[in-house]
């Protein structure tokens, strides 16, 4: 295809609300070296979108200031030193940033296959959960399979996620949410608990279920309070993993209960990281996860689907906390 010079493009006019989403056009970025040029079918909403158009999350001074940290779409240009794709393969991709515009530029390592039998919008809502699950439930959490499994707001993009992977990989997978329904969504996928946080309290009913043993890995999207009720959870040897603060980013610790089971408490974020370290992750994901979905096993949930004009509704569904799974972009819809 001719790449044209100019392209859409959701921009944040100033730190607000979601009607702070405008729709732009500006130049079509360039593919430097090591990197590919996509012409972007679908991006995925993520909650670091909203604390990025809310001002508070800065963007990496070598990343486009444009929100959006996954797409699908088509390679339309290759840099210098890539050999992995060729154009006109289809990828989907964890990108630095710029994912809400018809072109991205990403690093070659960041990209994967679109895995057989899904469309471009289940594709699009594949790499910044995948990446952030393996990375944190695999890699630092260690998981392994006949260990029991802990993941809150298992309704959200990342929990439906983590859900799947964890069963699949054979774990014992419990999950909070917020609703009977969520938590129905969420035993759907495969938890063999889910506990509606509202109605009771998750540690009582987890350690029920595990007549007293505990959770061997925690992935906590909600910190504040969570964290020491979080460690009153863990088992013996015990591993938190730490990836948003939804509650807060101050808690209130025992370091007694830390010391005595053992605990390895930790948290990570994703968007900093280098291409080197995302790129491993991305051979990781090919090589464990990619052959799940392929299989059947595991894939990604969507709730809602927006054109990219109307980003700003597609953010203000995030805020309301009332979807199940994931909410993407459709660059092809009108």
């Amino acid at each position: 295809m001719t790449i044209p010079k100019s392209m859409r493009f959701v921009d944040i006019s100033e730190p607000g609300g979601p009607e702070v989403l405008q729709l732009a056009h500006g130049p079509v970025p360039q593919a430097g070296s090591g990197q590919l040029l996509i012409r972007v079918s679908a991006a995925g909403i993520n909650r670091p979108d909203i604390l990025q158009r809310k001002g508070m999350y800065p963007v990496p001074a070598s990343a486009s200031p444009i929100p959006g940290l996954e797409v699908c779409g088509e390679v339309v240009a290759c840099g210098e030193g890539t050999a992995k794709f060729s154009k006109g393969e289809q990828v989907c991709a964890l990108v630095n940033g710029g994912g809400y515009a018809e072109f991205v530029a990403v690093p070659e390592g960041q990209c994967l296959p679109v895995p057989s039998g899904l469309s471009a919008i289940e594709a699009a809502a594949l790499p910044e959960t995948f990446f952030t699950v393996w990375t944190n439930v695999f890699d630092r959490g260690a998981l392994k399979a006949g260990e029991n499994f802990l993941v809150h707001g298992g309704s959200s993009g990342i929990g439906t996620t983590a859900i799947q992977l964890a069963k699949a990989r054979g774990a014992r997978v419990f999950a909070t949410a917020g609703s009977s329904k969520k938590c129905s969504a969420c035993a759907d996928l495969g938890a063999d608990l889910a506990v509606n946080y509202h109605e009771q309290d998750f540690v009582e009913e987890i350690k029920k279920a595990t007549d007293g043993y505990g959770v061997d890995v925690i992935l906590d999207m909600v910190g504040g309070d969570y964290v020491a009720r979080n460690i009153d959870l863990a088992a013996l040897n015990g591993r938190i993993v730490i990836i948003a603060s939804l509650r807060g980013r101050q808690a209130d610790l025992n370091i007694g209960p830390i010391m005595l089971k053992c605990l390895v408490l930790t948290g990570s974020v994703l968007r900093p990281r280098s291409d080197a370290e995302k790129a491993a992750i991305a051979a990781s994901l090919y090589e464990h996860a990619w052959p799940l979905i392929e299989a059947g096993k595991v894939k990604p949930v969507i709730h809602s689907v927006f054109p990219l004009a109307e980003a700003a509704k597609a953010h203000a569904l995030m805020e309301s906390s009332e979807h199940i799974g994931k909410i993407v972009l459709d660059l092809n819809a009108a």
